[in-house]
């Protein structure tokens, strides 16, 4: 983590978060990181996933963020997108609701998997606030440094002349992307807002808030190919 090119991502993000890479918060959360490691606690994802969607996703191609906060604190689900798991393993509650509202929304049935590298795929961001996450321990790894790497993709994602949607679903996403101009503020993105998809908040404001169909239908309108928000089955 020294620095970009002993990471694994896009190549579209290298020069541009170079600086990030060699910062002293940087140094810091690679120090930090190396010593929970020695110390015996299990971080997930692994390593070689913590950038797993700059790496997925390269800028040019990103059309849509979807903003995360920690990574699953358990066994086997998390692997660098945010709201996803790895194949085989049970979608958690709040991806159940995206599902949800993804029928209603699209009539797009519920896939029987909760892996989104497809929606990655095409542009995408899936993007956790904080990268990784100590075994068990939600929110274990906040205000190390990662806040400040993640701010610094936002950041160049929202300096892209192409128009881009931001889904900030939750208090935290919303004022996470705060900076973020949208069309009515003189800028050329859409931001659209609703409660997090997590069951205590769903009911809140994110189920029906046809974010998907909406989205797809500013990229259209601005002559951006539309997101096949279906996820295709998995062996």
């Amino acid at each position: 983590m020294a620095d970009a090119g002993q990471v694994k991502l896009h190549e579209s993000w290298r020069g541009p978060l170079a600086g990030e890479f060699e910062s002293p918060y940087m140094a810091a959360l690679r120090q930090f990181l190396v010593a929970e490691k020695a110390a015996g606690k299990r971080i997930f994802p692994k390593g070689g996933e913590w950038f797993r969607a700059l790496d997925l996703t390269p800028l040019d191609d990103v059309r849509v963020v979807i903003l995360g906060q920690d990574p699953y604190h358990g066994p086997g689900q998390a692997h660098g997108l945010c709201f996803s798991v790895q194949p085989g393993v049970r979608p958690p509650p709040s991806l159940v609701n995206i599902y949800k509202e993804l029928h209603s929304d699209l009539g797009i049935a519920r896939p029987g998997h909760g892996f989104l590298e497809h929606w990655a795929q095409q542009g995408v961001l899936l993007l956790n606030s904080v990268l990784t996450v100590e075994q068990g321990l939600a929110a274990s790894h906040r205000d190390r440094g990662w806040e400040k790497f993640t701010d610094a993709v936002i950041r160049l994602v929202a300096q892209k002349e192409e128009p881009v949607v931001f889904l900030l679903w939750g208090s935290y996403a919303q004022k996470k992307a705060g900076f973020v101009r949208t069309v009515e503020q003189g800028g050329h993105h859409l931001v659209l807002r609703s409660a997090h998809p997590s069951p205590l908040s769903a009911h809140n404001g994110f189920l029906g808030c046809r974010h998907f169909s909406k989205a797809n239908a500013f990229l259209e309108a601005h002559g951006r190919s539309p997101i096949d928000w279906a996820l295709p089955a998995i062996s």
